[in-house]
């Protein structure tokens, strides 16, 4: 009997200690709150592409407190929550209005981020912004447990300072603003990556959320038919695989990966430490069609049975298909220190002086071409007025200097491509005079003319 009495104490007490009801806002309170939060216009709207602004700053300059900042400001959260509660109280005029609202806020914070990163002259893409590029399993977890902390929290009096937290935790703002970078630089990796990664936070949140509100049984709004609400919940479950599927695969990569370079790690400290070598530089390699292990050594070489005694025990730490590579000879007796490093320095000066003069042809050469360009758009400027007086049916006209060239044979002729659209069909007088025209206006003998009617 005392035993049961202890057992019925205890079970008491934890459940009074994480009864979450003690606390708990105002039902309805709460659900007015989450849809104040869902509607994106006006100042919420505004708030959304500042916030954005400030995102794609930090991710541009590597600023972690700039980021955390644009987070801080950032209302991505309350059309997520809205799903999430309008899927809990089977209210479905919230959800639809959330999903439009949340499509809204979308496609302004990438447009607006996008426009940044056009006008922006950092152009290199910044650990910060890599950092959300591939989504993992831990992200999800991320979105869950927050999703869950933020309406655990939204559903007490005392909501404190966890909302923020939250956004800082599941990070909606940043992949927005990574996904508006490879619109803006044409690279549809990071795009899809971001854009997967801000999918998973939102599906999560949006699931934790909906969670939440069922345990904390909320009241369902009235709804008639009841077989359009399953199959809602129904396409819910569709979404939540689709995401977590594709994320198991990136997690099991990346474990896969941090397993194999502890593994590497452990194998070069131990069996790699000789006595009076040190190791210069260590790089791996892990694809499917390459495993290698490549490191420099310093100071007394080291005998060839003894790197091979090494390599025998590859397989004891894991490391069964990896190959190993030593390279040695630079003997501390044999080759001073400083004149190593005058070496090494001297490489690096040449290496910069041959970029530095690849560079500078580079640039003298998209000059010339750029030069060109504006040549040929000055002319189809000039050229304009007078076409227009001399041949009416001229709607317009483009110029351009390229090269023929044969495919039976190396050499190049240059000549004069002119586009033209015309309101009519042109007589083959009228076509001979255009090319006799502008063969002596623009000064070239060759004139290819293109014409296309309206």
């Amino acid at each position: 009997m005392e035993k049961e009495s202890l057992y019925v104490q205890i079970k008491a007490f934890f459940a009074r200690i994480f009864d979450v009801r003690q606390e708990q806002e105002d039902e309805q309170e709460t659900i007015d709150s989450i849809k104040k939060g869902v509607e994106f216009k006006g100042t919420n709207l505004w708030v959304l592409i500042f916030a954005t602004f400030i995102a794609s700053l930090g991710l541009n300059t590597n600023s972690t407190a700039v980021i955390i900042g644009a987070m801080l400001i950032s209302p991505l959260m309350g059309p997520i929550m809205g799903f999430g509660l309008g899927l809990g109280i089977s209210d479905f005029e919230l959800i639809k209005r959330s999903f439009r609202n949340f499509a809204i806020a979308t496609v302004f914070s990438v447009i607006t981020s996008s426009i940044y990163f056009l006008i922006s002259p950092i152009s290199e893409a910044q650990s910060e912004l890599l950092a959300r590029t591939q989504p993992t399993l831990y992200d999800v977890l991320i979105a869950f447990f927050g999703g869950l902390a933020g309406i655990v929290a939204s559903s007490t009096k005392s909501k404190g300072n966890v909302i923020p937290g939250v956004a800082i935790a599941t990070a909606l703002m940043p992949p927005l603003c990574t996904a508006g970078f490879g619109l803006a630089t044409g690279n549809l990796y990071y795009f899809f990556g971001a854009f997967y990664l801000f999918f998973i936070n939102s599906v999560f949140i949006s699931l934790a959320t909906y969670l939440v509100v069922r345990v904390l049984k909320y009241p369902k709004k009235v709804f008639l038919d009841k077989d359009h609400e399953k199959r809602v919940t129904r396409y819910v479950g569709i979404i939540v695989i689709f995401t977590i599927v594709p994320s198991l695969f990136l997690s099991y990569r990346l474990v896969k990966t941090t397993y194999f370079n502890q593994q590497v790690l452990n194998y070069v400290n131990t069996e790699l430490a000789f006595p009076n070598t040190q190791i210069l530089s260590k790089t791996i390699t892990n694809t499917s069609d390459k495993k290698e292990i490549k490191v420099v050594l310093i100071g007394d070489n080291v005998s060839d049975s003894t790197i091979e005694s090494a390599r025998n025990r590859l397989p004891n730490y894991g490391l069964k298909d990896v190959s190993l590579v030593v390279q040695q000879g630079f003997s501390e007796q044999e080759t001073d220190i400083n004149k190593l490093k005058s070496l090494l320095m001297q490489d690096l000066y040449k290496n910069s002086e041959q970029v530095l003069r690849t560079q500078a042809m580079q640039i003298d050469s998209l000059q010339r071409e750029l030069k060109s360009y504006h040549d040929d758009r000055l002319l189809a400027e000039q050229i304009k007025p007078e076409v227009k007086v001399l041949f009416p049916f001229v709607r317009e006209i483009s110029c351009t200097h390229t090269c023929l060239i044969p495919v039976d044979s190396d050499t190049q002729k240059p000549i004069m491509l002119i586009y033209v659209k015309s309101s009519e069909k042109i007589s083959a007088e009228n076509k001979r005079k255009l090319t006799e025209w502008l063969s002596a206006r623009t000064q070239v003998k060759t004139i290819k003319l293109l014409i296309e009617n309206e």
